[in-house]
């Protein structure tokens, strides 16, 4: 275990690196941090924290860098993350208040990440299975033909025709319409299945088989379908930090992969930040990368997560709040949808 005054060196690293992406050596630290002890003992500090793997040295007679595991120290002794300013809370909230639909909401918050960070950001489309759907529509678009639409708490919306063996009477549809908004209003979809079962029998034996044919197709949308978007933003900030990266070529192939953003942003919950460094990440080429996320959702749930992609060498407390705040207003947005 570290004592306090290597934790500061340490820290003084980690904001001296992060700043000027230069190795750091004691003479520095000595002229730009208040430590309160002697170039002698800094020196002493840095070699018994190389020894540790905390930092590292990438050239002969040169300053030392953090490692992964000094990285991973200095943000698990944050005593905070630092807050944002005012003026930066009211820009946020007015940049994404302006939004008129989902879609929008989702554009909005990943170019306004990007810009705040100057990461690739990643934002994921609310989960319909983490949802609860608000209104459910039937539609009569011919004899055979129906439109099913689903609107869910978070502001998703899903479309889906379905083929009807035989036509639904006008009051057939207003009484299917009734049923099943009756039994889905504000539940959680994970139990649905179990809600609808039985609506079938409530309908004339002629009209049975077409309501069946709609509730599986709901089912289908609601549980079955495993599809998660999610939006990117920002990929030319890695440009900026070329020299961070052993090669970035397949950084950039990675993050085109949905299934590999999926993973990346992991399952952090909305009430905390959650921050994977270099080769802690699950994924082999993104070893020289961090990821930084959380989840998001109308009170205080979780929907879908949100984060960002960048250097190991990046600005964690501000990286963290930045993240924490964007997706405080998401939530904010989808409670009020």
């Amino acid at each position: 275990m570290l004592d306090d005054r290597k934790l500061s060196v340490l820290r003084a690293i980690v904001e001296d690196f992060v700043r000027t992406h230069e190795p750091v050596g004691s003479k520095a630290l000595v002229e730009r941090h208040s430590l309160g002890v002697s170039p002698a003992t800094i020196r002493n500090d840095m070699a018994a924290l190389e020894e540790e793997g905390f930092i590292a040295q990438p050239h002969t007679s040169a300053g030392r860098i953090p490692t992964d595991k000094g990285y991973r120290l200095f943000v698990d002794r944050l005593s905070q993350v630092k807050p944002l300013s005012p003026a930066e809370r009211r820009a946020i909230e007015k940049f994404l208040s302006g939004a008129v639909d989902l879609d929008d909401v989702m554009r909005r918050s990943v170019r306004l990440l990007a810009q705040i960070t100057r990461q690739v950001a990643l934002v994921q489309y609310p989960s319909l299975t983490s949802s609860a759907l608000r209104h459910v529509e039937v539609v009569s678009l011919s004899e055979h033909r129906l439109l099913l639409v689903l609107i869910a708490d978070s502001g998703r919306i899903e479309q889906r025709i379905v083929e009807v063996p035989t036509a639904l009477s006008e009051d057939d549809l207003a009484r299917l319409r009734t049923l099943v908004n009756e039994s889905v209003d504000g539940e959680p979809l994970a139990s649905l299945s179990e809600r609808v079962t039985d609506l079938p029998e409530r309908f004339d034996e002629a009209a049975r088989p077409a309501v069946s044919i709609v509730l599986a197709a709901l089912l289908e949308t609601v549980v079955e379908r495993h599809e998660e978007r999610i939006v990117m933003g920002g990929t030319a900030n890695l440009a900026r930090y070329v020299d961070g990266f052993d090669s970035l070529e397949p950084v950039l192939e990675a993050l085109e992969e949905q299934m590999v953003l999926m993973r990346l942003l992991g399952a952090a919950g909305a009430d905390s930040v959650s921050v994977t460094i270099g080769h802690e990440n699950l994924v082999a080429s993104m070893s020289s990368t961090s990821v930084i996320s959380t989840g998001y959702g109308p009170n205080q749930g979780t929907v879908a997560r949100i984060g960002v992609v960048g250097p190991t060498h990046m600005d964690y407390p501000s990286t963290m709040a930045s993240v924490r705040a964007v997706a405080r207003y998401l939530g904010q947005l989808l409670r009020n949808e």
